[in-house]
């Protein structure tokens, strides 16, 4: 989660919400590492996750990341959790929760529904005070 916060740092700094993301395999080997850009980029979809995903996803030549947990400092969107899904990512951790979209326990619990044909392992809570207060500190110089 150290090195997701590094990421959160580098787009807090490019003036992207600061949330950040590492995707690493079963031996704890760091596969992709992302941030939000969805603004430098002109990218909805360029969030920390999906990032981190398609970085992996090319680095393995493969859509599917089997064995694999994402770190993200932020409890993810409904997109983002659909992504982790399709790729079949075996578990996330996230440190935030996210109050207002947060589909892993703030707004939803999508990872308990049985419709999904893939089951993620789902934890939150990981150095939540300094994932939150970055996220405090970008928001409050913004208003």
């Amino acid at each position: 989660m150290q090195v997701a916060l590094s990421q959160a740092q580098l787009a807090f700094q490019q003036g992207e919400v600061p949330v950040g993301a590492v995707l690493v395999d079963a031996n704890n080997q760091l596969l992709a590492a992302g941030y939000n850009q969805p603004i430098s980029t002109c990218d909805a979809t360029a969030h920390a996750e999906i990032v981190a995903l398609r970085m992996a996803c090319a680095g393995r030549q493969n859509y599917r990341l089997v064995d694999t947990t994402l770190y993200v400092t932020l409890e993810p969107c409904t997109m983002c959790f659909g992504a982790l899904i399709h790729a079949r990512v075996a578990r996330l951790v996230f440190a935030a929760s996210e109050p207002k979209a947060g589909v892993c326990g703030s707004q939803l619990a999508l990872q308990s529904q049985d419709f999904y044909n893939h089951k993620m392992q789902v934890e939150g809570g990981l150095l939540t005070d300094q994932s939150a207060a970055l996220l405090k500190q970008f928001f409050a110089e913004r208003r």
